[in-house]
């Protein structure tokens, strides 16, 4: 939510409306907003963002594996899957990293006790 606000507020020019794909509108949003369940099989704006965004996510992961390549950010794309859980156990969580996703956090918490 933070990230989706973060991106209108950088925005050259204030829309005059956001669509959401979902239920929950970010807090504080700088114009007015509206939430579309199921957004990306009911609006062409909404799809047409969504294409865009794990296109460029896509190619974020694959710098990320080249940076970190024991996380396998290529194969998971970011996602839980075990053996990106296995290599924040293993390894911590890396610079590209949230630290507020469970796992990493978890993942430090059993690094400091260790």
């Amino acid at each position: 939510m933070w990230a989706m606000r973060q991106a209108v507020l950088g925005l050259s020019l204030t829309p005059d409306h956001v669509l959401i794909d979902g239920n929950r509108p970010p807090k504080e949003m700088p114009c007015p907003t509206e939430t579309i369940i199921g957004g990306d099989a009911r609006s062409v704006s909404i799809a047409a963002a969504s294409i865009i965004a794990k296109v460029t996510r896509d190619r974020m992961c694959a710098v990320m594996d080249c940076e970190e390549p024991h996380f396998g950010f290529a194969s998971h794309k970011g996602y839980s899957a075990p053996a990106h859980l296995q290599a924040l156990t293993e390894h911590g969580p890396g610079r590209h990293h949230r630290m507020d996703f469970a796992p990493c956090a978890e993942a430090l918490r059993l690094r400091s006790v260790a």
